[in-house]
């Protein structure tokens, strides 16, 4: 299985999705899963992952980890050459180096070495860093995900039930 985490966040409440999805080329997801809670974190520049790392570190407790393939997120893994870890890298860390994560970034962060992937007829790359697996490898499985535009099929999906009013 593979997971895929977004959050959004309004005001005094967050919400958490993931997709679970049993392959890279799967059209959709087997499943979405919603996680509601209360204000997040303040947001410090440099630091997103306090927002949103308790979230999904509560949400994997519903999940068998080791039955995991890998988790993806909607951000990066480091921040720069020298290896400070962002969102993913602090998740990689916490699963104690155990579970592969890629990091898919919609906007570059300067001084990072990510990937940039071009999907579909998109000019503008997706940006991906991991841990746990070759940069190179996650950007390959990125680049063959479901879905003909820029955005994966299911990660646009994930991106969207956090948006919406009625999801799962």
């Amino acid at each position: 299985m593979i997971l895929a985490f977004d959050a959004h966040y309004s005001a005094g409440a967050t919400r958490l999705i993931a997709a679970s999805f049993p392959s890279w080329d799967a059209p959709e997801p087997d499943a979405l899963h919603r996680w509601d809670g209360g204000p997040a974190a303040d947001y410090a520049p440099g630091e997103f992952y306090r927002r949103e790392l308790p979230l999904i570190l509560r949400a994997l407790a519903d999940f068998d980890v080791s039955g995991i393939e890998a988790i993806l997120i909607d951000g990066y893994v480091y921040l720069n050459e020298q290896g400070r870890l962002g969102l993913g890298g602090h998740l990689y860390a916490a699963l104690q180096e155990k579970v592969p994560v890629i990091g898919v970034a919609k906007s570059y962060f300067r001084g990072t070495n990510a990937s940039p992937v071009l999907r579909g007829t998109s000019k503008k790359p997706l940006y991906v860093t991991s841990l746990g697996i070759p940069q190179a490898e996650a950007a390959g499985l990125v680049q063959r995900m479901a879905g003909p535009y820029r955005m994966p099929d299911i990660l646009a999906r994930v991106d969207q039930a956090t948006k919406a009013t009625d999801a799962p």
